[in-house]
């Protein structure tokens, strides 16, 4: 039977959009089962404290549990290798961390492209690193620290895993402040701060949120935040660029997913998470851990991953470092 020309017209525009509405019905039915957050870190460290506030807000909001997945290894790179090699269907996702962008040029032979291989899902905090030292050591000031170091060179060392900002951060503070206080690799960074905590280590350069509950509570003494101005959550703590010229390292988090995840789902998850950011509730706990929200749209976290991957490249080249 053949139909009339103006019959045909409209049911063939119906039939064209249902893909459409088949994937945005999908979208807003996303999710219908467990999300798993894949974490590159042991528990405990400043990626697994965000991450878990996160995926306790994303539980609430949406109903599904988002279930923090703990695969530490490899600097994050087991981790990260795992959604890589997910189904693309937004039941896998990466919290990400500014490791992954360092490991991009750090190893030479992974088995993905960080850039190629994951679709950037939504920035979420930027944040500080600490420079604390163990209550033994008599060093009250980056003045203080500085010069001892310059004094003793090799004298002072601090923990912290191959790759990842806690290296970077203290391999900058070596080269900008000429002195040399010895990196001890760990294979997490929770057990590097148990060993600072001990004595066994006499510096950290981690992330804020490992380390502020330590040094509020006296276990540790912050010398300075690695941020070029102050941190509100230790408006009394100075900023190394106080001392340092120049200085500035922070840490990033944010929301992946592997590549070829529909956009409808990324796009979902996007609204969701700058939601969270915009809840005075979360933005409160993260700043109190000394984090500074950071929301924008998928494309504006892909040229921020582009960006870092790049600037840290430079810095890994220019220091020599390798994987250990």
């Amino acid at each position: 039977m053949k139909l009339p020309r103006r019959n045909f017209l409209p049911l063939a525009a119906g039939a064209a959009a249902l893909p459409g509405l088949s994937r945005l019905a999908w979208a807003q039915a996303y999710p219908t089962r467990p999300v798993h957050l894949i974490l590159g870190y042991a528990p405990g460290g400043a990626p697994d404290i965000v991450a878990r506030l996160f995926g306790q807000w994303l539980s609430q909001r949406l109903g599904q549990q988002f279930v923090i997945e703990n695969r530490p290894g490899a600097a994050s790179n087991i981790g990260a290798e795992a959604v890589v090699r997910a189904v693309p269907d937004g039941y896998t996702l990466l919290y990400a961390t500014t490791a992954n962008a360092i490991n991009a040029s750090l190893y030479e032979k992974l088995n993905f492209n960080f850039i190629r291989d994951i679709a950037p899902v939504a920035s979420t905090i930027r944040l500080p690193n600490l420079i604390a030292v163990n209550r033994s050591v008599p060093l009250n000031s980056i003045a203080q620290l500085i010069t001892y170091a310059k004094a003793n060179p090799g004298r002072l060392n601090f923990g912290a895993p191959t790759g990842g900002t806690v290296l970077l951060t203290g391999v900058l503070f070596n080269m900008m402040a000429g002195v040399d206080i010895v990196h001890v690799p760990y294979s997490n960074q929770m057990q590097a701060v148990i060993d600072l905590i001990a004595g066994r280590v006499q510096i950290s350069f981690d992330a804020m949120p490992t380390t502020i509950e330590y040094a509020r509570a006296g276990k540790l003494r912050a010398l300075a935040v690695t941020t070029a101005t102050r941190s509100p959550a230790l408006p009394d703590v100075p900023s190394v660029g106080e001392f340092v010229p120049g200085y500035d390292a922070s840490s990033w988090h944010g929301v992946c997913a592997p590549r070829n995840t529909p956009a409808e789902i990324i796009d979902r998850l996007n609204k969701e998470i700058n939601a969270g950011l915009a809840d005075p509730t979360l933005k409160e706990q993260l700043a109190g851990l000394g984090g500074t929200v950071a929301p924008g749209t998928p494309a504006d976290f892909g040229r921020f991953l582009a960006e870092e991957t790049e600037k840290w490249a430079k810095v890994v080249k220019f220091a020599g470092i390798k994987p250990e």
